[in-house]
């Protein structure tokens, strides 16, 4: 399988032409999911006793399958919250694959860990949090936050938790869905603060008030947003962390969306509050234009998170070794096995500059009030709440959810956009509208106007 021969030479450079292709490509197709049954019956079975050859299997990738995803990083693919990685953050992610470098420990990887340590100084001196504090990367939001959960859960039982009991963490109702998933994981409890606004410190101080004593005793941690998914909102972080510090819980910060506007001195103030942070989440993949998949994890103090999370075994001993000695990812998040995630970033930041970062984030929140101006002045449009961050939500003034629906596969069937409807609680209850989040900074002006004028009569 390994020997190198003319066949693998030549898939070689059939593989590097595409990959050129896709990346120097602002305007890939926009394309659209197929069923399983459709998609099996145009590429037949792949994996055969003989194989079907390489160039077969790339034909049928390039031509059939690929067209059956949607790009993340089209411009105007404005759903959920989209990427936009850098040409050379991606060109690098073919690097650190083709090194084959296992990211766990220093003693395998510390070439590689070493740049990915120079990308996390850099994430840390963002939030602005004490010297010492320190992070890992990981997969993703949910492996972060779930990490951050860990160490939060683990030292509390330190401090005399009690152990037999679940635990709580108090969040918003506008929190990301990984927030609930991950305390399931670790089987604890999640209380809500109704508001899907900012949750302000004196709701969460009237929120623990009301807890009964023996809640308040499995009471471990607080998790505030930076950034919420659904309407990119930013907590109240400077009133949370001080109702933390009073209440002696840990305070996380879920920023993997919103924490790119971290660098972004037009809403740089709204993070106010970061910097006292036990935890903090980052997903590079989202807002930092990397590559899927690359979260971030940051703690105050990182110690409390190797406690928690280093594992023991015999054939892991000699990592531990004085003559292996460094810094060890695996020791500070869920994942043992982990490839070098924050390489592909460490090499853009390192190409382009941090000012080049800058600007694309701000391109992203200047997208989001060119959006709102075009809707305000659309006849049938109007805005649901002021954009926060690069989000934006409105609606169609008479329109009802299926309508919506429709709207959505109808544009993304044409291949002209993907921009979905979202849920929003209101004054006066639920109701479905649109949203855009904007993170590609090579989306336009025009862009955004051939998608609202699909709106109209």
């Amino acid at each position: 399988m390994h020997t190198i021969d003319l066949d693998t030479v030549e898939m070689t450079l059939d593989v590097m032409k595409y990959a050129i292709g896709r990346i120097t490509n602002n305007q890939p197709e926009l394309g659209s999911p197929r069923s399983e049954a459709e998609l099996l019956e145009a590429v037949g079975e792949t994996i055969t006793p003989e194989g079907i050859g390489g160039e077969k299997a790339f034909a049928l990738f390039k031509d059939v399958l690929v067209k059956a995803t949607v790009p993340i990083d089209h411009p105007r693919h404005l759903a959920f919250v989209p990427a936009a990685p850098s040409r050379a953050a991606v060109l690098f992610d073919l690097v650190t694959s083709a090194s084959s470098i296992h990211g766990a420990y220093w003693m395998e990887g510390a070439g590689g860990i070493f740049c990915e340590n120079r990308a996390m100084d850099w994430l840390v001196s963002l939030t602005g949090m004490p010297k010492g504090a320190f992070g890992v990367f990981t997969s993703g939001g949910t492996a972060a936050n779930l990490s951050a959960m860990v160490a939060a859960r683990e030292a509390w039982r330190k401090k005399g938790g009690e152990s037999r009991r679940k635990g709580i963490i108090i969040t918003s109702i506008g929190a990301h869905s990984s927030i609930k998933a991950m305390a399931k994981v670790i089987d604890a409890e999640v209380k809500l603060v109704p508001t899907e606004d900012l949750m302000r410190g004196s709701e969460l101080q009237e929120a623990i008030s009301g807890m009964p004593p023996e809640m308040r005793e499995c009471l471990f941690a607080v998790v505030g947003t930076g950034g919420t998914t659904n309407a990119g909102i930013v907590d109240d972080l400077d009133g949370i962390a001080e109702v933390c510090r009073k209440e002696n819980l840990w305070f996380h910060v879920d920023a993997a969306y919103g924490g790119g506007a971290l660098l972004a001195d037009s809403v740089r103030h709204l993070f106010n509050g970061i910097e006292k942070a036990d935890s903090v989440t980052i997903d590079p993949h989202k807002w930092l234009f990397s590559p899927y998949d690359c979260g971030a994890v940051i703690y105050r103090d990182p110690e409390l998170a190797r406690e928690a999370h280093s594992q023991e075994g015999s054939y892991l001993d000699i990592f531990k070794d004085e003559g292996a000695r460094g810094f060890n990812p695996a020791d500070y998040q869920v994942q043992l096995t982990r490839r070098l995630r924050g390489l592909p970033l460490w090499f853009s930041l390192a190409m382009h500059g941090t000012n080049q970062y800058k600007w694309a984030v701000e391109r992203g929140i200047t997208l989001a009030q060119q959006a709102a101006g075009q809707i305000q002045a659309h006849p049938d449009l109007e805005l649901v709440r002021e954009p926060s961050l690069s989000c934006v939500l409105f609606r169609r003034r008479h329109w009802t959810p299926s309508q919506y629906t429709d709207w959505t596969y109808r544009n993304h069937k044409a291949g002209l956009a993907l921009v979905a409807p979202t849920q929003w609680r209101g004054a006066s209850g639920m109701e479905t509208v649109l949203r855009f989040c904007f993170i590609n900074p090579h989306t336009t002006e025009q862009d955004i106007s051939v998608i609202l004028e699909t709106l109209g009569d």
